[in-house]
């Protein structure tokens, strides 16, 4: 979902560097920044880019720091910020705190959260974001909603709260994933409704709204 065209690409909460690794081995932009706020990892991963990529035609750099302190501002160009593997919460933070911190700033943003997709969904709708792509992924046994969205709205592309194009199956292995998250979403915001005292039935109702497109 990384498409060409980018001049600065920010692999956020890296980790170890292993996706950011990846879209450097393909010069997916000029320059792949690593971010994370453990000390000890950005370390050893400055280690390892060192000796893995010595003379990579696109440039690496490191940095770290809080996700919230990007200093996007200090360089030129397009920018995609890619945020995966922590909570919907965490992740809403984050983009909250980009947003105001460059205000008219254009950015893209691919996101992967690891559980409470619905309230992110939520949140890019009131930031007034645009969606670029979404798909839906099984792997290892989990479901993962990625999105690919933008700070700027274009007015069309808008971002579905229970998701649209996820839905929709080229083949009947997708169409069946897409039957599995779709029922253990639903059941999940049963489960919820049953013992809290939030009202949950309006995100039941849309979920149960869904449809399955087949191939």
């Amino acid at each position: 979902m990384v498409e060409p065209g980018y001049t600065h690409i920010w692999d956020c909460c890296c980790d170890h560097g292993l996706l950011g690794a990846a879209l450097l081995s393909r010069q997916a932009a000029e320059c792949i920044h690593f971010v994370d706020i453990v000390p000890e990892l950005m370390a050893e991963l400055d280690r390892k880019l060192e000796r893995f990529f010595p003379h990579s035609a696109s440039a690496w750099e490191t940095h770290c720091l809080d996700v919230k302190a990007l200093p996007v501002d200090q360089y030129q160009g397009r920018h995609l910020v890619i945020i995966a593997g922590v909570g919907g919460d965490l992740m809403v933070q984050f983009i909250h705190a980009l947003v105001q911190r460059y205000p008219g700033h254009s950015m893209d943003f691919l996101l992967c959260p690891v559980y409470h997709q619905f309230m992110v969904r939520q949140q890019l709708i009131e930031l007034d974001f645009s969606l670029k792509q979404e798909v839906l992924v099984e792997d290892n046994q989990r479901f993962y909603e990625i999105f690919l969205v933008s700070s700027v709205s274009d007015g069309q592309s808008t971002i579905s709260p229970f998701g649209d194009d996820i839905w929709k199956a080229d083949t009947a292995g997708q169409a069946e994933v897409g039957r599995r998250y779709l029922n253990k979403t639903i059941a999940h915001y049963q489960r919820i409704q049953r013992g809290s005292v939030d009202n949950v039935q309006p995100i039941i109702d849309g979920y149960q709204r869904v449809m399955i497109a087949e191939p």
